[in-house]
């Protein structure tokens, strides 16, 4: 055990509090968490300073240690009970420490924990049936790995060698990881290094109907439209049409028609701000891609497996079948799990050499893969995403019209954004401090929420697909609280 005297310890003290007579009550809860017993809080910021990555983000300016976990709760190594509506960057999907996961997985260690996939085990043949079972049309050729980085990269490989083409579009403001490859993807400069980056990729303008050159309050596809004048219809989106000309631009001037490899596509972007695109626009850029003989990749890292609610997969919102599907996070709640799924004629253009993963499809991986589609049938979770997730939007739209610091609000389920801003000025996004500010005071109040978009001004909500409509209403006292004491301070 370490004996050094503390470090820096200013920043472990308390921040502001609410007076307790005022602040929300947690909802009930009878879990009771084990005692901590190992390293003090100063100890584990000392290691990660000197030991671990020092690129790593710590959220909050006193860092918060988590101890336990169970269903949407969180509790810290002094016994402090948390509600996480981020859910471990829309990660834990069926909730912490789900018992018939932990169940299921220790049964499993306890027979085999790994081979290799050149034998035949028989978990990677049962999830991958159930897994591609949950797939529309001839999407049914599945392929494991570890992260959605990984699945990212193995889609441009796939797209390429299937395509015979080199060129991939994808949108500005996306995030499709942080591998060598699946960086150039991604088009958001916090996620770039000065480093040469991979060549072939083109980013095309954001469709985004809030702040972006066009749209309105009848573009999306949502309980919660922005509150931004447009000339669409409810039957007709002009704007959609806007965004498709610029993609179209690059055929005259970047990408010679007819040889495009792929466009990539997060369903509804998750780290860029929960950023949902006009209705229809996804589905137009779709014909453009087949036309120029590409393949369409949808990333559902983080709104695949029910968490919007209406759909298991975020595409079907789009009304299109993909060609390529990459999924992670909330596929194995948790576990280093991720995939990518294709139809028979395009996985069949990678047996042209070796492609092997050595833990990808693991019998631990696939075992916890299992129960989680076992679970979110089970407890009707994406029932319960559609229900909570709506009543969620609906009653931050209140919120949104009480305050003014609140510009936009929109996902759809639990895959939710709240964009804060200065005095509802849509050029304005709130600053870091003030930001800071309403972040630190909700944790305070054992609120736990991300942080996204370009300028790292918009809440992200995203959390266990098990919460409730009691958890909900904690969470609209507590964001009510915060910003009435914000905007009169």
């Amino acid at each position: 055990m370490f004996h050094h005297k503390k470090i820096v310890p200013n920043i472990f003290q308390k921040l502001n509090r609410f007076n307790s007579s005022i602040a929300p009550k947690l909802p009930q809860n009878d879990f009771i968490p084990e005692k901590y017993s190992g390293l003090s809080l100063e100890e584990m910021a000392h290691i990660r300073r000197t030991r671990l990555n020092p690129a790593l983000t710590t959220y909050y300016q006193s860092p918060i240690a988590f101890n336990q976990g169970y269903k949407q709760w969180l509790f810290d190594i002094n016994g402090k009970r948390y509600l996480d509506m981020f859910g471990g960057i829309c990660t834990v999907s069926v909730g912490h420490s789900h018992p018939k996961i932990t169940e299921a997985l220790e049964k499993q260690i306890r027979k085999l924990g790994h081979v290799s996939n050149v034998y035949f085990h028989p978990k990677i043949h049962e999830y991958a049936y159930r897994l591609t079972e949950k797939f529309p049309g001839d999407l049914k050729v599945v392929y494991f790995v570890n992260s959605g980085s990984e699945a990212n990269d193995l889609a441009v490989l796939m797209a390429r060698a299937y395509s015979k083409n080199f060129d991939i579009i994808t949108l500005k403001n996306c995030y499709h990881g942080m591998t060598y490859q699946t960086m150039s993807l991604t088009s958001n400069a916090s996620y770039k290094y000065a480093v040469p980056q991979a060549p072939g990729v083109h980013h095309v303008m954001n469709p985004d109907v809030y702040r972006g050159c066009w749209g309105g309050a009848h573009c999306r596809d949502s309980p919660i439209q922005t509150s931004r004048n447009c000339s669409c219809s409810l039957t007709n989106c002009e704007a959609k049409d806007k965004y498709v000309n610029e993609v179209l631009d690059v055929f005259k001037y970047s990408i010679k028609p007819g040889t495009l490899a792929a466009f990539f596509a997060e369903s509804i972007q998750g780290v860029g701000g929960v950023i949902q695109f006009p209705k229809g626009y996804i589905k137009k850029v779709y014909d453009i891609v087949k036309e120029n003989g590409g393949v369409f990749i949808s990333d559902e890292v983080q709104s695949g497996f029910g968490r919007t609610g209406e759909h298991f997969w975020g595409f079907e919102a789009h009304d299109i079948q993909p060609d390529i599907v990459t999924m992670a996070k909330g596929i194995g709640n948790g576990f280093p799990l991720a995939a990518v799924v294709t139809r028979p004629e395009i996985a069949q253009a990678l047996t042209s050499s070796m492609h092997f993963n050595t833990f990808g499809g693991n019998p631990l991986a696939c075992t916890v893969g299992l129960a989680v589609l076992d679970i979110i049938e089970e407890e009707k979770l994406q029932e319960n995403c559609s229900k909570v997730g709506t009543y969620l939007l609906k009653e931050l739209e209140k919120l949104k019209r009480k305050y003014r610091t609140i510009g936009d609000v929109r996902g759809k389920g639990l895959l939710v954004g709240v964009e804060l801003v200065n005095n509802d000025d849509i050029s304005s996004p709130l600053n870091n401090d003030k930001f800071s500010k309403i972040w630190e005071s909700c944790r305070n109040l054992s609120l736990i929420f991300g942080r996204g978009g370009l300028k790292g001004n918009v809440l992200r909500i995203k959390p266990p697909m098990c919460v409730t409509k009691e958890d909900i209403d904690y969470t609209i006292n507590v964001l009510d609280t915060v910003l009435e004491q914000t905007e009169n301070s």
